[in-house]
């Protein structure tokens, strides 16, 4: 499946709002914007736009359709009665849920207005925003009162032990009972979807590979080692949303433990999957998927997800033979950039894959300190741009990095 305006190559750059100087939209985030088009970038990732926990994470929100007042740039524009009224009756589905639960609909409508208009601004300037959909909600959440017949109680949600955590990890979301969403078509996850294709140009379907089969973590349970795999809903889904939607615009975030029929959906979707370089040279990694040599066109590369460290503070602490092994492929790249942030960026521009995405943080050449989260922890989210930081002459370099591996609009 292609994805929408870009019919190439194309590059961008993750960052999510909360990152911005300010930590909220206007102009930094309209700043970041004309940034990204000086630099040729064609795709913006953001994380989602939902309200955050205590820790300040975004994939554990009260509400997986409201966004968060929190990123509003002026939180007291005045909002009519009957605007609330007109929000409220397009998002009939939610919209009352989140009201219920103590949501403000003005501060929907103030989102509404702010959220459309740097969208706006950024399909003038050539750039796409790419969104997140993570798989599950908050326990507590608006969704899990509202409806909840469409989740289970006996089991939460994690992952095993990976990469990340030698005893996997305990997400503690509650998991959907899928024979119940089916029972209504899926009614819930295509209102889900319909939300997230209205705030975004893309979306980035997190832990893809819950679709087909996810892990089930008896509750009670204090790490997630214990669980078992259970059959996802698979493309009944996703049928069911493409019936009402449209083709749907989604990359598979295909990360974690992946067998074959994870690839056998993402493959009968056509979604493009995604790899990150810094897997490729994992010293106790097994899945050689990662590796430059085995990346394919449908895929989107990144030089780090927000879950990875920085590529500067995964150097640091990466043993001396897998330096040399990622070494040996940045020259085979045509690179020999002695900056590893820098030289992962002309790698991951040099992928066949038809979108690079590369983390602000990388281009910035920030060490762990800039990291964004760590996995199985109450990380604090809390990383932010210094004004001024991503300067003209970063911008030039980016440019003549996208250019090379043509990757600029046009």
């Amino acid at each position: 499946m292609d994805l929408p305006g870009i019919p190439g190559r194309a590059a961008g750059v993750q960052l999510h709002v909360t990152s911005l100087p300010g930590g909220r939209l206007g102009e930094p985030a309209r700043d970041f914007v004309r940034w990204l088009a000086s630099a040729g970038q064609s795709v913006w990732q953001v994380l989602p736009l939902a309200v955050p926990d205590v820790h300040g994470s975004p994939y554990a929100s009260p509400s997986a359709f409201a966004a968060w007042p929190g990123l509003l740039e002026d939180p007291g524009t005045p909002v009519s009665d009957d605007e609330v009224a007109a929000f409220a009756d397009e998002h009939a589905f939610w919209a009352g849920s989140w009201a219920a639960h103590a949501g403000d609909l003005a501060d929907q409508v103030r989102f509404e207005r702010e959220w459309g208009a740097l969208r706006s601004f950024a399909a003038d300037h050539g750039v796409q925003v790419l969104g997140d959909v993570p798989i599950y909600v908050a326990a507590g959440s608006a969704d899990v009162v509202t409806w909840p017949g469409l989740f289970r109680d006996d089991a939460v949600a994690g992952v095993p032990p990976d990469a990340f955590s030698d005893t996997g990890q305990l997400w503690g979301n509650p998991l959907y009972d899928w024979d119940a969403m089916a029972a209504d078509g899926y009614r819930w996850w295509v209102e889900r979807l319909r939300r997230s294709l209205a705030l975004y140009d893309m979306v980035r379907l997190d832990h893809f590979r819950g679709f087909a089969a996810y892990w089930a973590v008896p509750a009670g349970h204090a790490t997630a080692e214990r669980g078992t795999w259970e059959p996802g809903p698979g493309r009944a889904l996703f049928d069911a949303a493409t019936a009402e939607l449209g083709p749907l615009p989604a990359v598979a975030e295909d990360l974690g433990v992946i067998d074959a029929p994870v690839e056998e959906l993402r493959d009968a979707l056509g979604f493009p999957g995604t790899a990150v370089l810094q897997f490729a040279f994992d010293p106790a990694g097994e899945d050689r998927s990662h590796e430059p040599e085995n990346l394919r066109r449908n895929q989107v590369v990144y030089t780090g997800t927000h879950d990875n460290d920085t590529v500067v503070g995964w150097w640091d602490e990466l043993p001396e033979q897998r330096r040399g092994e990622a070494q040996r492929a940045w020259r085979e790249a045509g690179t020999t950039d002695p900056d590893p942030a820098w030289a992962m960026i002309r790698l991951a521009h040099a992928a066949p894959c038809r979108l690079a995405m590369v983390q602000a943080q990388d281009v910035l050449s920030l060490g762990s300190e800039a990291r964004m989260n760590t996995p199985g922890t109450a990380a604090t989210w809390s990383w932010r741009l210094e004004p001024g930081s991503l300067t003209a002459d970063l911008a030039a370099r980016l440019r003549e990095v996208s250019e090379e591996s043509g990757r600029t609009p046009g």
